[in-house]
């Protein structure tokens, strides 16, 4: 009975099929009906919603490691999907590596999101293998995954023959200064990388260094992000000592970590020299006065940052004069935000008012106005 339903299913007409199809999700197509017969591939191929179908949606759908392999399965041949989106769905190690020997064959794939899943080193490794081998991945996020610094060391081994990866996401997958000296290693090979994302991973001021140091020999990264990673002036002083020698990023986020007035004196010393660099977020550090002038100095002379964060530090009106007077000579900025500090003078504010007179630079000043950089 059942060798019949399955007859008399695969020789419906066609239209009747696309009818079927119509109710079917997109994951189901792709995993489920394709490749029956060649005759119902055929069909699958000419229907319409499948030949538009380039990017896969399955967030929060839960599918786990078994639903991780039949996708894996179904890509392996798929030659229409580019993008494809598996935030929150309690993949693990196993589903990596699944995954992993998808991207071995498929040849379309460019998108690949993992955000928020449950893989730890073994999948990383299959998935960083299967690296070696693909040569179309150009972004794969795997923030809030449990990378950890062995997961870090295999991502690093990966980046070193890999020449297709463009964006790298590994926030929140507490790699620790071990893994980010695992990828500082990688870096001084890899050639194509242009983004990485190393947010919320403990690597403090040992992790800077060595990112620092991959910072001077590195020729193609553009963004660095180290936000939430209690880097402090010591640190910072190795960034900065990096940025003397790099002629690439433009774009550097320590957003949230512990730099002071004496970290900020090494980075605005390194701006007088980078001619590259053109936004640095700063946000929520410990900068006061102090350091408020230091960047009103280097203000005056560097003529390639556009972007300056330095939203809730503990600059006050002093600082705060420092770097409105600085906006006179300035004619690069177009973006200051000073939002969450310590102006209470409305003498601070007058000289804002004057420098916006010569300047033409946005200056956000209140911390209820939201805000994205990168």
């Amino acid at each position: 009975m059942a060798n019949q339903t399955v007859a008399s299913f695969l020789t419906l007409p066609v239209e009747l099929v696309y009818r079927i199809l119509d109710h079917q999700s997109d994951f189901t197509i792709i995993c489920s009906m394709r490749n029956i017969c060649q005759r119902f591939n055929k069909i699958i191929d000419s229907y319409d919603r499948y030949q538009t179908l380039i990017a896969l949606d399955l967030n929060a759908n839960l599918i786990g490691d078994r639903g991780a392999k039949f996708l894996a399965q179904a890509l392996q041949h798929d030659t229409k999907v580019t993008t494809i989106s598996l935030v929150q769905n309690r993949i693990a190690d196993v589903g990596g590596q699944y995954l992993g020997d998808a991207l071995r064959h498929n040849t379309t794939l460019s998108t690949l999101n993992l955000r928020g899943n449950q893989l730890g080193p073994v999948g990383i490794k299959h998935l960083t293998d299967a690296l070696q081998y693909n040569t179309t991945l150009i972004t794969l996020n795997l923030e809030c995954n449990r990378i950890e610094h062995v997961g870090a060391q295999y991502l690093a081994n990966g980046l070193r023959n890999n020449t297709t990866l463009t964006t790298l996401n590994l926030g929140q997958n507490q790699i620790g200064a071990s893994g980010a000296q695992h990828l500082a290693d990688g870096l001084r090979h890899n050639k194509t990388l242009t983004t990485l994302c190393l947010k919320s991973n403990q690597i403090g001021d040992v992790g800077a260094q060595h990112l620092a140091n991959a910072l001077r020999d590195n020729t193609t990264l553009i963004t660095l992000r180290l936000e939430f990673n209690q880097i402090g002036d010591v640190g910072a002083q190795d960034l900065a000592k990096g940025l003397r020698h790099n002629t690439t990023l433009t774009a550097l986020n320590l957003d949230n970590n512990k730099i002071k007035d004496v970290g900020v004196q090494h980075l605005t010393d390194a701006l007088r020299r980078n001619t590259t660099l053109t936004t640095l977020c700063l946000d929520s550090n410990q900068i006061g006065d102090v350091g408020s002038r230091y960047f009103a100095d280097t203000l005056r002379h560097n003529t390639t940052l556009t972007t300056l964060i330095l939203g809730g530090n503990d600059i006050g009106d002093v600082g705060a004069v420092h770097l409105a007077d600085a906006l006179r000579d300035n004619t690069t900025l177009t973006t200051l935000n000073f939002a969450s500090n310590g102006i209470r003078d409305v003498v601070a504010a007058q000289h804002f008012a004057d420098a916006l007179q010569h300047n033409a630079v946005i200056v956000i000043l209140l911390s209820t106005i939201s805000y994205l950089y990168f």
